[in-house]
């Protein structure tokens, strides 16, 4: 329970950073910056920060299938989301004008419409690391990957081959994950900290994030937000087996310093391979949240529009 109850923290902060772009942009002028760079919708991988209901259609534990999760969604049912109601992707859709609610791509109710204004890929306890994702029996990124590819068949079927690439080009792909690699993987499982030191296993997970993000570029992608890791040592499953009231500082360096080598690493990528890249830094949005709960909105703000010019940018 705390480690969803986190989950939900994380979402529940992705979800006021863009409900306070909005506000700072406004709605009207929100989307007409998306159409004057032709942002036609959203490509969306990741872990439960961002899975719509992909895990409803796996053979895994790892579901958010069931209330309370879901009470506050339109129609008080849960969807497979990791919180109440809707995730911050689904208010980024709503934001440009796209849709009220990204779809999961496993959805077997999805009609071809929905594939017009964008899908997520996402799966709940999936991360960077391959093995993250084997250990929940969850989609990989590389398993997103492939999932990517028949999506865009079904579109090319739908508005023909030039068409459905034009609309991946104008896309905007959102990566958030990274969480699990160290709470249910390294920390919990002796397979990686017996290969790597934390330093190395950071290098690695940053390695594995600069392939995966090539191979959005092979496939189409011209630009891409990143949603960095959340403070780790603030999460209550954290301070509960470490037995701790406050933040476990460790464990916020790990985090901290993985978020140094994702930035860097994005710099390269953006010099290296022409994708448009920006980052969205969740770890000081939590630990604002965690400390300063008063101030949460503005910083929000200040960060999220920082993310939408940098990946709108020329």
């Amino acid at each position: 329970m705390a480690l969803k109850a986190m989950r939900v923290l994380v979402v529940m902060a992705l979800v006021a950073a863009l409900m306070q772009l909005s506000q700072a942009l406004g709605i009207a002028q929100f989307r007409r910056i998306a159409a004057q760079n032709n942002v036609t919708f959203m490509l969306v991988f990741g872990d439960s920060s961002v899975d719509p209901g992909n895990n409803n259609r796996l053979a895994t534990t790892t579901k958010g299938n069931f209330l309370p999760y879901g009470k506050n969604f339109f129609n008080g049912r849960p969807t497979g989301r990791f919180t109440d109601g809707r995730l911050a992707t689904d208010f980024i859709a709503e934001s440009f004008g796209f849709t009220n609610a990204i779809p999961a791509f496993l959805d077997p109710t999805i009609k071809k419409i929905d594939l017009l204004h964008g899908v997520s890929f996402a799966s709940a306890g999936s991360g960077y690391d391959d093995l993250t994702a084997n250990l929940s029996s969850v989609l990989s990124v590389s398993r997103q990957l492939e999932y990517l590819k028949h999506y865009k068949i079904h579109l090319g079927n739908l508005v023909g081959v030039k068409k459905a690439e034009e609309i991946i080009g104008n896309s905007i792909f959102l990566l958030s994950m990274g969480t699990n690699d160290f709470l249910q993987n390294y920390y919990l499982e002796p397979t990686r900290s017996r290969q790597y030191t934390v330093e190395q296993y950071e290098n690695y997970l940053v390695s594995s994030m600069f392939e995966d993000i090539k191979a959005m570029k092979s496939l189409g992608a011209t630009r891409l937000v990143v949603v960095g890791v959340p403070p780790l040592g603030c999460m209550p499953i954290v301070k509960t087996l470490q037995d701790q009231t406050a933040c476990v500082e460790s464990y916020n360096k790990v985090a901290a310093s993985l978020n140094s080598k994702i930035r860097e690493k994005l710099a390269i990528l953006r010099r290296t391979i022409g994708i448009k890249a920006a980052y969205i830094d969740c770890y000081d949005i939590i630990l604002d949240a965690v400390n300063k709960p008063k101030k949460y909105g503005q910083y929000f703000a200040s960060q999220a529009v920082l993310a939408l010019k940098q990946v709108l940018s020329d």
